[in-house]
């Protein structure tokens, strides 16, 4: 696998500085308005939340949202008729540290699984791979703290050797470690099979394409599908 190294590190780096009037129905009466609040509001509570919690990647950096890799679950999930919600709480730029300070505010509402896709930015600047680990351990911690029964998916991330080999190699094994250590189901590399493959990526050379978001989509499914049927 080829990375645009030079790209890379300077792309993501830089990701951290980034009425139309309807009608509507109205019911017979009040009873009607009443059963209609009643039915989605069970609709909602029948639902089950899937967050992915992660930086510029997990956000769509440079495209549609819409077609971001958590849209296109939330696309497949709905075809499948299955309860659940993907939420999208990527933000560019995210670093594991800011990660840990606003996973409390996400965790407001019920979290069932947790995608984590963050670190990246971390082993671009440069940060000890123990502070990596350290906090994304916490961010499971506080996670399970409040929903102890929540499953927990983290999205592994290789970086260019800029820093150098050693560097490089301990910050990969950040991930299976965590994994280990907090018995969480691990996928490698988060960018398998799009890393490098110029014609999935935008002109900066590392962000996805809608076309590798898909190719994004089908690795996080690989590991996801098992926990979200009946």
């Amino acid at each position: 696998m080829k990375f645009h190294f030079f790209t890379l590190f300077i792309v993501l780096i830089l990701g951290s500085c980034e009425s139309a009037t309807t009608k509507t129905s109205v019911p017979a009466d009040s009873s009607d308005i009443h059963k209609s609040e009643q039915a989605q509001n069970e609709s909602e509570l029948d639902q089950k939340r899937i967050l992915f919690f992660g930086d510029s990647i997990t956000a769509g950096y440079g495209i549609d949202e819409k077609q971001a890799f958590p849209a296109i679950i939330q696309q497949k999930i709905d075809s499948l008729g299955l309860p659940w919600i993907a939420v999208n709480a990527g933000l560019s730029g995210e670093t594991s540290a800011g990660g840990l300070r606003r996973i409390d505010w996400l965790l407001r509402e019920p979290v069932h699984i947790l995608v984590l896709e963050l670190g990246g930015n971390d082993g671009l600047r440069g940060v000890a791979p123990s502070d990596t680990q350290e906090n994304l351990e916490k961010i499971i911690d506080r996670t399970r703290e409040k929903y102890p029964d929540v499953v927990i998916i983290l999205a592994g991330m290789q970086i260019p050797p800029n820093l150098g080999q050693d560097y490089a190699k301990a910050f990969a094994s950040v991930y299976s470690a965590v994994a280990r250590k907090k018995n969480a189901q691990l996928i490698p590399f988060i960018l398998e099979g799009v890393g490098g493959v110029s014609e999935l990526n935008l002109p900066d050379g590392i962000h996805p394409t809608p076309q590798g978001h898909s190719i994004i989509a089908n690795t996080v499914w690989e590991s996801l599908e098992k926990y979200i049927y009946p």
